[in-house]
């Protein structure tokens, strides 16, 4: 399945909060520095990883679940008021299809597989349910490439 570079674009630019699924806190990990790539410009970054409590100073979260009740429950005095927008998974493919449960159950709009991470039978099944797909791509290089997105930091 290829993937559409118009659903790349509405994710960089409409999502708020990625919950990165994976995420490490080892810093020569892919994960950890898309996460904070992700963190730096803009968007709010839910560490998912069962055996860590804090990412780069960021509470981390054992499941999807437990990410988007703190992602609603923050969100009452936030904008979005939705929770999480894209799940960004850095786990191996065979870990996809539960992944794509719990997407389709908690409502979540986009799920993003990174490099190497591909699952057409569970993309589909996703994309069935309304999810909106990508996979085997990095949204750190998708990101990078449009330089209108970049968040500056002085």
């Amino acid at each position: 399945m290829d993937n559409d570079h118009a659903i790349i674009d509405e994710i960089l630019r409409t999502a708020k909060t990625i919950a990165v699924v994976g995420m490490s806190n080892k810093t020569w990990r892919a994960s950890y520095n898309v996460g904070r790539y992700l963190a730096a410009n803009g968007y709010r970054v839910l560490p998912v990883n069962p055996v860590l409590k804090e990412i780069l100073g960021m509470p981390c979260y054992p499941d999807l679940d437990t990410a988007q009740a703190a992602a609603l429950k923050e969100a009452g005095s936030d904008l979005t008021g939705k929770g999480i927008d894209v799940v960004d998974v850095f786990r191996a493919s065979e870990f996809v299809p539960p992944i794509v449960d719990d997407v389709i159950r908690l409502g979540i709009p986009y799920l993003w597989l990174q490099d190497e991470v591909i699952h057409d039978e569970a993309v589909a099944r996703a994309r069935a349910a309304g999810v909106k797909c990508v996979q085997n791509d990095c949204i750190f290089r998708e990101h990078a490439a449009r330089p209108d997105l970049h968040t500056s930091h002085s």
